[in-house]
C-alpha cells in the first residue's frame, strides 16, 4: 500500500502545472441561461437558470460570483458560483447590456441602453451610486487597468466616451466607425480598442491625446464587407496580439498590435460574438450567437480545438480560476 501511495504522489508531482482546474461560463440570451462548463475537460457541467435575456457577465474580484446583465429585467442578477444559485439583485437603468467591474471590485459600471446612462453600482451597499449621461444607445464597457478611464461606446452617437473614474464625468468623445460595440485596453493603459459592427473595423485610440492612431480594416477572400462585423475584443496579457471576433463572418482575427497587421483569420462558429482566455490563456473560448455553441481555441497552434453545443443565442463568455 504504501508504494503504491508513493507511485501514486510521483505521478501527481509530475503532472503538468498548467493543468488547474477551471470553469468557462456562457449567457444565452434566448434561454435564459447560463451554461457552465469544465474549461480542461470541454464538457457542459450545468445549465442554470437566471432572469430574461442574460447578456453581459463579469466576474468578482474574489472569483465567487458572476453578475449578470437580465436585460429585460432591468436589473443585475448576482450568481453565487459556489450554489450555483442567483442569491440577490442589483440595480440597474433599463436594458442593462454590458457591465465591467472597477479595479478596486466594488463598482460596476453598467451600460443601459435604453436610457443613454452608464450606471455606477456598489455592490457592497447593493445601491446606485450615480448615473452619467452619454450617448444614445450605449453598449461597450472598458475600464483601464490602471483605474483611471472607463470607456462607454454608444451604437448610436458612433462615439467612444472617456469618463474619469474619479470624477463620474465624461471628459472627452472620440468620433469611431459606425455602431461601435466593445472596447478593450491595451495592459498598459496607454492604448483602448473600439471595434465597430456595421463599420466593420477597430479604432485603436490613444489614452493620452483622445486621438485616434490607427484603424484597423478586415478583408476576408471571397467574403462580402458588410459580413465582417468586429464586436467582441480580447487582448493577451503580454499585449502582444489582439483577438477580434468577427460576427456573422464566423471568424477571429489575429493582430498583432506592434504593427496592427492581421496575421491570421480563425473559422469559429456563426456569428462570433465575445470571447475569453483561460486563466493562463493557453486557451480561448467564443460564443457563437447563431449556431449555438462555444469554440475552444489552442492559442499555441490558433486553430480549433472543439466545439461545445451551448444554450440559443449564446451571448456573453468569462473564464474563472
Amino acid at each position: 500500500m504504501l508504494q503504491r501511495t508513493s507511485a501514486l504522489l510521483g505521478l501527481c508531482l509530475l503532472a503538468p502545472l498548467g493543468a488547474q482546474a477551471y470553469t468557462a461560463y456562457v449567457s444565452s440570451e434566448k434561454d435564459n441561461t447560463i451554461t457552465v462548463v469544465d474549461g480542461e475537460r470541454l464538457e457542459i457541467k450545468k445549465t442554470v437558470e437566471v432572469g430574461a435575456r442574460p447578456r453581459g457577465i463579469a466576474l468578482s474580484k474574489d472569483n465567487r460570483a458572476l453578475y449578470v446583465c437580465t436585460s429585460d429585467e432591468d436589473h443585475i442578477e448576482v450568481l453565487d458560483l459556489a450554489s450555483l444559485e442567483v442569491t440577490h439583485n442589483l440595480p440597474s437603468g433599463p436594458d442593462p447590456e454590458l457591465l465591467v467591474l472597477g479595479p478596486q471590485g466594488r463598482f460596476l459600471y453598467v451600460a443601459n441602453e435604453d436610457d443613454n446612462m452608464v450606471t455606477v453600482v456598489d455592490v457592497e451597499d447593493r445601491s446606485k451610486v450615480t448615473e452619467i449621461q452619454v450617448g444614445v444607445e450605449p453598449e461597450g464597457m472598458g475600464v483601464s487597468p490602471d483605474g483611471k478611464w472607463l470607456v462607454n461606446t454608444s451604437e448610436t452617437t458612433n462615439m467612444a466616451h472617456f469618463i474619469d473614474i474619479a470624477k463620474h464625468e465624461v471628459v472627452a468623445n472620440v468620433l469611431v466607425d459606425q455602431r461601435p460595440r466593445v472596447a478593450q485596453f491595451t495592459p498598459d493603459s496607454q492604448q483602448v480598442w473600439v471595434s465597430s459592427e456595421i463599420g466593420g473595423t477597430v479604432s485603436v485610440i490613444d489614452v493620452a491625446t483622445k486621438e485616434k492612431i490607427k484603424v484597423i480594416e478586415f478583408a476576408i477572400p471571397g467574403m462580402r464587407r458588410e459580413l465582417i462585423q468586429p464586436v467582441g475584443i480580447r487582448i493577451t496579457d503580454d499585449g502582444s496580439r489582439a483577438f477580434v471576433a468577427l460576427g456573422p463572418a464566423a471568424r477571429v482575427a489575429v493582430v498583432d498590435t506592434k504593427t496592427f497587421a492581421v496575421e491570421k483569420y480563425l473559422l469559429v462558429g456563426q456569428r462570433v460574438w465575445n470571447l475569453d482566455f483561460s486563466p493562463d490563456q493557453s486557451r480561448m473560448f467564443t460564443t457563437n450567437g447563431v449556431s449555438n455553441d462555444m469554440s475552444v481555441i489552442d492559442m499555441e497552434k490558433l486553430k480549433v480545438l472543439k466545439t461545445i453545443p451551448v444554450g440559443r443565442l449564446p451571448w456573453g463568455v468569462v473564464v474563472a480560476p
